[in-house]
């Protein structure tokens, strides 16, 4: 669908598929990024845009005349370049983008199958683009129907059964990797969402109290703290308790690494896990001895059962978007004869109008209220007709439509997907 002639609509990005977590945190937005893009997106007449991302994907879906002006958005409020982007990237048109989304969405796209963290980013994205007046009915609509899609599979499938996201990988990779759990001291830096679950998993499944939080902002660190009854620290001290730890969690949301070899002098055995994009570790402090550092893409490749469980349930998931779809497509059809009937109406009101003032200067007793009731009655039947036609009648409709605008002589802008 499009609003203004030539711009069609179009899903551009990169993700863990094809780019790796350096060249993912080079496209990397920040919030204040993100804002940035959106405030230029406007400034540029792009009428709809939704930016997403996160640790797995960087995304815009938008309309545009080329999808040049989309990633030419991405790479001026990034350090991506468009050669970079290029390698990795994936650009998708109309249905395509529609059904890419559906997909992304539904966690069918997710790094670990059914991870529906995406769909919240979905509609927080949604939401800022609705603020700056870049979300039109198109896009809402879509949105709403993604959403719709999400919810579905999770209560009529199994596809996110089982506790199986990056932070559940993380805690599983300790609980395997790391002997007498529960007595060792781990470190949390950095409580946002995916640290946040971290955190709820380390203490369900760890049976660990030796668990210090440690957060730029302290007050944030005490809210997660204070449910689970942990150790807080301030960030003056992150060097001091990454020393006494056994393991350290990053999961900051800082664009340059915060932890480096010369923050580490304990000698005993030291286990980072960086589930940070971009990478919060630098690669540096593996060339400590008694380091080992382990990316939220390591953990990602880990399969169990519950995966293997998940997969089952795939078809089922694709069954539902693909019902969704066809009522998100049924309502897109209809949006193509809107603005002939819109203009119909508008050129047999024309009719009315030069036929009532006609009347009223031939009739002396011409009753204006009566006529103007009648005539209006009868354009809305009218059009009514031509609505019911278009709908019923998808195979003809576009023939139809051109029929009706040669014989009326309307005048009104094509739409595209």
């Amino acid at each position: 669908m499009q609003q203004h002639k030539n711009t069609y609509f179009y899903a551009i990005g990169l993700s863990y598929q094809k780019a790796d977590a350096e060249v993912r945190g080079h496209f990397s937005l920040s919030d204040t990024a993100k804002q940035n893009l959106l405030t230029e997106a406007k400034q540029n007449g792009i009428e709809s845009l939704i930016v997403i991302s996160t640790c797995n994907r960087t995304e815009l879906y938008g309309f545009a005349e080329h999808p040049y002006q989309l990633i030419h958005l991405l790479c001026e409020n990034t350090k991506g370049t468009v050669e970079e982007f290029q390698d990795v990237a994936y650009v998708h048109k109309g249905k395509s983008a529609i059904h890419h989304m559906f997909r992304v969405g539904s966690g069918l796209d997710s790094q670990i199958l059914g991870d529906f963290e995406i769909i919240s980013q979905l509609k927080f994205a949604a939401r800022a683009s609705k603020k700056e007046s870049l979300l039109n009915s198109f896009t809402e609509r879509l949105v709403n129907s993604v959403i719709q899609a999400s919810k579905r599979i999770k209560n009529e499938t199994e596809l996110s059964s089982g506790a199986t996201s990056v932070s559940f990988a993380s805690v599983q990779y300790i609980m395997n990797n790391v002997e007498h759990i529960s007595e060792k001291n781990i470190l949390l830096f950095g409580t946002g969402k995916i640290g946040r679950n971290t955190c709820e998993n380390l203490v369900k499944h760890t049976k660990n109290s030796h668990i210090t939080l440690i957060n730029r902002t302290k007050t944030k660190a005490e809210e997660v703290a204070g449910k689970f009854n942990l150790i807080v620290k301030d960030y003056e001290n992150l060097e001091t308790e990454i020393n006494n730890s056994d393991i350290v969690i990053v999961a900051t949301g800082a664009q340059n690494p915060t932890v480096f070899k010369d923050l580490i002098t304990t000698k005993k055995p030291l286990l980072v896990l960086d589930l940070s994009i971009p990478k919060n570790v630098n690669e540096d402090i593996t060339e400590l001895k008694n380091v080992s550092l382990v990316h939220m893409d390591d953990l990602a490749k880990i399969t169990d059962d519950t995966l293997e469980k998940r997969k089952a349930f795939i078809p089922k998931a694709e069954a539902i978007i693909e019902e969704v779809m066809a009522d998100f497509n049924t309502w897109l059809n209809t949006l193509k004869f809107v603005p002939t009937i819109q203009a119909l109406k508008h050129k047999l009101t024309d009719f009315k109008n030069s036929e009532l003032n006609t009347q009223r200067k031939k009739l002396a007793d011409f009753n204006e209220d009566q006529a103007e009731l009648i005539t209006n009655n009868i354009i809305q039947k009218i059009t009514n007709q031509f609505a019911h036609h278009f709908r019923e009648d998808n195979d003809t409709s576009d023939e139809s439509l051109e029929l009706i605008k040669k014989i009326f002589q309307l005048e009104e802008t094509s739409q595209n997907v």
